[in-house]
């Protein structure tokens, strides 16, 4: 890449693969270059065909390189898909000597990761949310601070190992390093949540092709994370499938005409539905197609509410729900994520970025703007490589950390 403050973010989505190109300057995010393409190589957030994926890859790069004016080579990729499992867990140890450093943060955090992984699982973020000095609690820093035992609440969030790898495996053949990987709901809150909902508690729902992330932030941290399988592509299905559609006229009307509120649709609109294998177009009331779209998403919402319950995190989200994602953009979900967690719900479009605002504006780029707007905060910390994730260079490392500490 020309310079070192370009960050690329690459959201390999289920329905559209995005590439968003955004320059640093300063501590504003530039948004420079964005490309879009049809993704064909991929269900429910999961790579299906290597081939296919990777030449809407390149595709999608190219398109950014032009606008952009720059060549794109090392990119941060969003995962997602109904293998991805969220859990909380709890690490102490002793304070070495009168006052906490660095290594004692480190050791913590090692200390509360050290939990039983399956081996074909693989460990995508390690996010702390607190650290307890001598019981006292919420601190956010503790380095620097006298204390005798250090304790830690984090966040694990843990995928298919072989889903990350092939996710890796395509940009990579597509000629594109991969600095890291990002959990897509992780990066949409870095986009469309103010400070503010983070700090207070809000639930971020991201509509997807293929799947339905949650997060849950609350005190600045994320509390929670899940994966639905259902998604945009759910809805074309039953469009589909009710008015005995072809999937890609049923997708169009979706977009044209499609509301999740029949209420709202005047009885005397009509739609044209084109015919299967040659048969006359037929005129329909528009009505159905709410009739069709609003128990589904109703569902959607029904079943991430159980979620919350089950976590027993209703009572974090105090600041309501923000929606995001392609699908958000549907008329009536928000009226309809109101009715079903009755709590405020906004539409969530990207947030503190310049440049190419007017378009990226749109619940559709949350992914990959927040994708630019994670490679840019953690820029020097870059903790996980999965390029140099083998077990030999990792053993190396902590030994040779070992002995750093041993002298």
């Amino acid at each position: 890449m020309q310079g070192q403050d370009l960050i690329v973010g690459l959201d390999i989505g289920t329905t559209k693969i995005c590439t968003v190109v955004g320059e640093v300057v300063g501590d504003k995010i530039n948004i420079i270059g964005i490309g879009t393409h049809p993704s064909i190589g991929l269900r429910k957030g999961v790579v299906v065909n290597i081939e296919a994926t990777v030449e809407s890859i390149k595709k999608a790069v190219e398109e950014a390189e032009l606008m952009a004016g720059c060549e794109i080579s090392s990119v941060y990729a969003g995962i997602a898909g109904g293998h991805i499992t969220g859990f909380n867990s709890h690490g102490i140890i002793a304070v070495k000597g009168s006052e906490i450093t660095q290594s004692d943060v480190d050791r913590v955090i090692d200390a509360a990761r050290a939990v039983a992984i399956p081996m074909d699982r693989e460990v995508i973020h390690v996010l702390p949310q607190e650290f307890i000095v001598d019981d006292e609690p919420g601190i956010q820093n503790p380095v620097g601070m006298a204390g005798v035992r250090l304790e830690t609440k984090i966040h694990i969030v843990t995928g298919a190992v072989a889903s990350a790898h092939n996710i890796v495996k395509c940009a990579n053949r597509a000629g594109l390093d991969v600095c890291d990987i990002v959990l897509e709901s992780l990066a949409s809150g870095e986009a469309v949540l103010s400070r503010e909902e983070k700090d207070l508690g809000t639930a971020l729902i991201d509509l997807g092709g293929g799947t339905t992330d949650l997060a849950i932030f609350c005190k600045n941290n994320i509390k929670h994370t899940f994966v639905l399988a259902l998604g945009g592509n759910n809805l074309t299905n039953d469009i589909s499938v009710g008015l005995r559609a072809p999937m890609a006229e049923a997708e169009l009307l979706k977009k044209k005409y499609g509301s999740c509120l029949s209420s709202h649709i005047s009885p005397d609109d009509t739609i044209e539905v084109p015919g299967m294998g040659g048969r006359k177009a037929r005129n329909l009331p528009r009505q159905i197609l709410g009739e069709i779209l609003e128990p589904r998403m109703e569902e959607m919402f029904s079943l991430v509410k159980r979620e919350i319950e089950r976590a027993g995190m209703e009572n974090m989200i105090t600041s309501g729900v923000v929606v995001t994602g392609g699908t958000a953009l549907l008329d009536g979900v928000t009226d309809v994520a109101e009715a079903i967690f009755n709590l405020p719900t906004r539409l969530g479009k990207p947030l503190g970025i310049s440049g190419l605002v007017d378009v990226v504006n749109n619940p559709m780029y949350a992914t990959s703007v927040g994708l630019v707007l994670f490679g840019a905060r953690n820029q020097s910390e870059r903790k996980f490589r999965i390029r140099d994730a083998n077990i030999f260079n990792r053993i190396m490392t902590r030994m040779k950390k070992w002995f750093q500490e041993i002298i």
